[in-house]
């Protein structure tokens, strides 16, 4: 099976508009937003990696204060679907296939075992002192 990774690949995708949790879906609508404000061109820096982890950064912020004020629930899960709108985005511009990265990823996880930190349980390779 031949794997989507660009926005020339995945805006050919036909997609729902209303979700049916579908990843290509998700995807192909990510493609279609940055296909219509031209992310790709140079000019508008809208593939640049620098560029999308200072916007991640700044959705992050927006998230977490949404969650640290006590914000209503509705704005808090506005910021968290902008931080996975941004993600998605930003496998698009690095042309990364994030479905199959994913998968890869939570079968070594779930491999792991818990560890208690200062904070609170963590599944890391990171073994401490």
């Amino acid at each position: 099976m031949t794997r989507l990774l660009s926005v020339d690949d995945w805006k050919e995708v036909e997609w729902n508009s209303k979700p049916d949790g579908s990843w290509s879906t998700m995807m192909a609508r990510v493609a279609a937003f940055h296909s219509k404000h031209d992310f790709a061109n140079p000019e508008n820096n809208g593939h640049d990696m620098g560029y999308r982890v200072a916007l991640t950064v700044e959705e992050l912020g927006e998230f977490a204060a949404a969650i640290t004020k006590g914000k209503p629930k509705e704005e808090a899960s506005e910021e968290l679907a902008d931080l996975l709108i941004l993600i998605l985005g930003h496998s698009l511009a690095m042309h990364i296939d994030l479905e199959s990265e994913f998968h890869s990823k939570m079968d070594k996880i779930m491999q792991r075992k818990a560890r208690r930190g200062n904070l609170g349980i963590r599944v890391t390779e990171y073994e401490g002192e």
